[in-house]
């Protein structure tokens, strides 16, 4: 795996994760991003997937690791990569580094021959659907409840996993925000769910069922999500040429 070939910032690089060394620091890393449990990625299952030739890469800022992302093939005649990690230390994050991985991510599986790349998140969290769906234009294609069912985890504990499936397709221009008079529905989403997660427990798990709900009914009722608008949250619209 070779480095990127894109401009990075100054100091800031990204690197395949080759060596032991290189592997734990980025578990360690990855478990820091999620609050100190380092069961999302252990270590050995991090080097099984580096070393059967899968997307693994650590971002540095000097010689310290700030961040990891790691993504696997899903099956062969798909042409697709599942990314299943991506984090960037607390200090480090809101400084475009998330998206300077996923830049990097589109690189190494075009030259692969990947067309997709899917990912999973939750749906309560407002700034990662303005990520994935406003900047970089990935389609959600599934709602998934409870996906990774109980997580132990200092962003995750006490909540249930219920989880978006996105695909973002690499060689398509980055889809329009659909009009206003084609939108059937909306379903909003809190500012700041893991705030309140830590505030008030009951009105996140409120919120979060409220959601699953309109999510499960939406769906249930032929529309497909279009966007996401940060005032308004996710847009909802009945697929062109399908009956009302």
């Amino acid at each position: 795996m070779s480095e990127s070939s894109f401009d990075e910032p100054a100091g800031i690089r990204i690197r395949p994760l080759d060596t032991v060394e290189q592997i734990h620091a980025a578990s360690a890393v990855l478990g820091e991003v999620w609050g100190g449990d380092r069961s999302g990625m252990p270590p050995n299952l991090l080097r099984a997937l580096a070393y059967s030739g899968n997307y693994a890469v650590g971002l540095y800022d000097g010689d310290r690791l700030i961040g990891a992302s790691v993504a696997f093939f899903g099956p062969p005649a798909s042409r697709t990569m599942h990314s299943h990690i991506t984090g960037v230390l607390p200090g480090y994050q809101r400084h475009g580094f998330g998206r300077l991985l996923k830049q990097h991510q589109r690189e190494w599986a075009f030259a692969r021959d990947v067309g997709h790349i899917t990912w999973t998140f939750d749906p309560l969290v407002a700034r990662n659907a303005h990520f994935n769906l406003l900047v970089l234009g990935a389609q959600v294609t599934d709602y998934l409840v409870n996906q990774y069912g109980a997580m132990d985890d200092g962003v995750n504990r006490g909540d249930e996993s219920d989880r978006l499936m996105v695909t973002w397709a690499l060689a398509a221009a980055r889809p329009h925000a659909p009009a206003d008079d084609r939108i059937a529905a909306t379903v909003a989403i809190p500012r700041d769910i893991e705030a309140m997660r830590t505030d008030d427990p009951g009105e996140a798990d409120a919120w979060r069922r409220r959601v699953r709900g309109e999510f499960e009914r939406l769906l249930g009722d032929g529309l497909v999500v279009a966007g996401f608008r940060d005032e308004a949250g996710y847009l909802f619209v009945r697929p062109e040429g399908q009956n009302t």
